[in-house]
Order: structure tokens, then C-alpha cells, then sequence
């Protein structure tokens, strides 16, 4: 009975990726500090909806997506932006008393401005819902945006200081942001978030506002962070906040959780301002694999698909993980390895000898489809998978078909490349 045994089965599976997988993100990996803990934030239902390109989801889809971010475990939501209007707030104080009424085990928070009409609704939110809940106070702090604004490093600090006071005196935990952190002064960043902390901020978040650091970047100002929280001697947490204007959100959110932040940000299909923030699905694949975070990414694909329904985003076909061609393929030296693998009823094989991302690991399996770049291990996988006949007359007939056309044959095309009616 061993084998029903899952401490078994992970040691069996353990043994056979040492033995059938070189893997050389495991030497690397020595080089660099592991994080102790990793906590997830997720923007999707504030920063998310901030992109130009997006439906604003009703309260009813709002609720859903909540439902689908504690399926996977996420540890806390900006469930929105109360000082917008007087809609969002009532969303705001319905999705906090969601979370209570339903158990959830997400922690809320909302965004705000580092002023009195955006911290009030907040303390309103928490006071209607009787739900605690985070304010995450924004302030520029980049000496381009202090030049257009005309902040002074004087003005940076009092106004954290007075924030944070008047979150505090209303009963609210606080989490206080600078905005466009990655491209600003150090000796600004140690002032104002020493201030912060010293008002009662038990967070500070850095943010990667306009999409501009590197892993490098990231370190080293995770690293200063870490040591200006030291030297408050305080007990403060650490937020990375990322965007992907580089594409680089999702490396820069590990090196951040590398070099100590305790809690990375991200949105469902990356959606955000501009060309969007950190993709969740993306960031929570890789904190999987490496072992970073025990999260059920089988509950991934819903989630998107959530977000993707309410916000009218379309999932694109070559999305990591979560596409309709992450684990398709239609090429004939990569189908024949995988269908060989699936051959041996081994899906364990199948599902890495051509993808870095287990299938599985998602619910999901290897597809194998025919088209011009295919062989006739395509057709003959393709007849398998469809309980057909792998005679050679059809295999012979779908490579035709496939060779003569500009696309992946779908299944129509197939049936009637096999002389089928399709009686659907």
C-alpha cells in the first residue's frame, strides 16, 4: 500500500526528477538568499481595473474573483478604492463583509491617497463592514515627480507623518507606499519611511510604479529597505509592488522576496495601468515551482478565466501556464517524444519531457493537434486521443490534409479529411 502513501509518492517523484532532470536552477540557486516566508497581495480588483482596456466588473463578479483568490490560498486583496465615489465604497464595505460572513482567509486592504478624503472612506469601509482593513497610503516620492508637483523633501515627510497620524487615530492599520520607490532618492526613502514607521506604519511598500527596475535594481533597494526597517527598530513588514512596462515584474517580484520583502503584489492576467502589473497567474507558477510557496494551482485556470469574464480580457492562446497553447502542440519531433512518454501510461513523463510547467500541476494535460509542422505521430496521437483507429489509410489522409493547409487542422477538418460526417 506504499504507494498510496503521498510522502512516498513525493519521494518517488523527488528521486526521478534527480535522475531524468539536470537542473541547473538548482546550482544558481545556491548563490542567492531563499526567503523565510512569502505573502501574496492581489491588485486585481483596484490596480487591475485601473487599465484603460478593461470592463469594471459588477459587485456580483467582484465577489466571485474574491472566492477565487482564497481558493488559491492568496493571503490579502485591495478589494478597492473607497475616496473614488460613493459606488466603490459601498463594493468596498460588501466584499469586506464577504470575507467575514464566508470565513475567507484573505486580509483586505484599500488603496487611499496620502490625504484625508481618501483615508476617511477607508475608516468608513472598516467601521460599516465591522471588518479590519489595511489602509495602503500612496505618496510620490521620485525627485521627477516632486519637480512636476512641487514637493520639497520637508513637504514628503510631514505629509507621511500627517497621514498616517489620521490612520491611526481612525482606527486603522496602515501600510504606507512610496510611489515610484525604484527611481528615487535613498536619503528621501530613509526619511520618509523612517517618519512613516515612527506614525505607526507597520508596512511600507515599494513600489515599482512606471515599470523601471531590474532584478539588480530590485536587491538592492529591498536591501535598503531592510536596513532602514533595522534600524527603526520596529517590527515592519516589507511589500514589493511591480509592473511589467519591461516585462521584467515577475523576476524582479522573486529578487525582491529574494533579498527579504515579505509580500509581493500582482493582478489576475496582469491586468493594470498601462500595460499592466505583475501577472498573478505567472508569479504563483514560478513561487510553486521553486518551492517558494504551497499553492493549489489547479484552482489557477478558474481564477483567469474570472477575471478574464468580468473585465472582458481575453486570455491570450500563448499565456504560460494558463493558454489554450501552454501545453499544445502541433510540432512532429515534440509530439512524438510526448505521445512515446504518454505511450509508457507514465503522465508524470509526459508532462515534462516537453514543458518546463507540469501540466498536471494545473489540471490540465498535454494536447497534441496536426498541422503543417506536423509528423505522423500527430495523426496517430490524434486518432488515439479520439478513440480512432491508427490504421495507416488515416494517418495518411489527415497528413495529407495537413500538409496542404496554413493552420492546426481542428477537428472538423480532421473528420472530414476522414471521409467522417460530424453528426453534431
Amino acid at each position: 500500500m506504499a504507494g498510496n502513501n503521498p510522502t512516498t509518492a513525493n519521494e518517488h517523484e523527488q528521486t526521478r526528477e534527480r535522475e531524468l532532470l539536470y537542473d541547473w536552477n538548482l546550482i544558481g540557486e545556491e548563490t542567492i538568499p531563499l526567503p523565510k516566508n512569502v505573502e501574496i497581495d492581489d491588485e486585481t480588483l483596484r490596480d487591475g481595473l485601473q487599465s484603460p482596456s478593461v470592463r469594471q466588473p459588477n459587485l456580483d463578479e467582484k465577489l466571485d474573483i474574491l472566492h477565487r483568490m482564497a481558493a488559491l490560498g492568496i493571503h490579502a486583496a485591495d478589494i478597492g478604492y473607497p475616496g473614488a465615489d460613493p459606488v466603490v465604497l459601498g463594493h468596498v464595505v460588501a466584499l469586506a463583509q464577504e470575507i467575514e460572513n464566508e470565513n475567507l482567509s484573505i486580509e483586505p486592504n484599500c488603496a487611499g491617497r496620502t490625504h484625508p478624503a481618501d483615508i476617511l472612506p477607508i475608516a468608513e469601509a472598516q467601521q460599516r463592514s465591522g471588518v479590519a482593513i489595511e489602509a495602503s497610503l500612496f505618496l510620490g516620492s521620485s525627485p521627477i515627480r516632486q519637480f512636476v508637483e512641487g514637493w520639497d523633501d520637508e513637504f514628503l515627510v510631514r505629509t507621511a507623518v500627517d497621514a498616517v497620524t489620521l490612520a491611526r487615530k481612525e482606527g486603522l492599520e496602515v501600510m504606507f507606499v512610496t510611489e515610484d520607490t525604484t527611481r528615487a532618492k535613498p536619503e528621501v526613502l530613509r526619511a520618509v519611511y523612517t517618519a512613516a514607521i515612527e506614525a505607526g506604519a507597520r508596512r511600507i511598500c515599494l513600489s515599482d510604479t512606471v515599470g523601471h527596475a531590474t532584478p539588480w535594481g530590485t536587491r538592492a533597494l529591498v536591501n535598503l529597505a531592510v536596513e532602514i526597517v533595522a534600524d527603526t527598530g520596529v517590527d515592519v513588514k516589507i511589500d514589493w509592488h511591480g509592473h511589467r512596462d519591461r516585462n521584467l515584474s515577475v523576476i524582479n517580484s522573486l529578487a525582491a522576496l529574494s533579498a527579504g520583502a515579505d509580500r509581493v503584489h500582482g493582478c489576475g492576467l496582469g491586468i493594470g495601468e498601462r500595460v499592466g502589473n505583475t501577472p498573478m497567474e505567472i508569479l504563483l507558477v514560478n513561487l510553486k515551482l521553486l518551492g517558494w510557496l504551497d499553492v493549489d494551482l489547479r484552482e489557477l485556470p478558474a481564477y483567469c478565466e474570472a477575471i478574464s469574464e468580468a473585465t472582458d480580457t481575453p486570455v491570450p492562446n500563448s499565456c504560460p501556464a494558463i493558454g489554450k497553447d501552454a501545453f499544445e502542440t502541433s510540432t512532429g519531433v515534440h509530439a512524438a517524444a510526448v505521445l512515446k512518454a504518454l505511450k509508457t501510461g507514465d503522465t508524470w513523463l509526459a508532462n515534462r519531457i516537453y514543458s518546463g510547467v507540469p501540466a498536471d500541476e494545473l489540471g490540465r494535460e498535454q494536447t497534441i493537434t496536426v498541422g503543417p509542422m506536423s509528423g505522423k505521430a500527430n495523426a496517430t496521437a490524434w486518432l488515439t486521443m479520439h478513440g480512432r483507429g491508427c490504421d495507416d489509410e488515416s494517418v495518411d489522409q489527415i497528413m495529407k490534409a495537413a500538409k496542404n493547409a496554413d493552420h492546426v487542422l481542428n477537428e472538423e477538418e480532421i473528420l472530414a479529411a476522414l471521409g467522417v460526417v460530424d453528426a453534431r
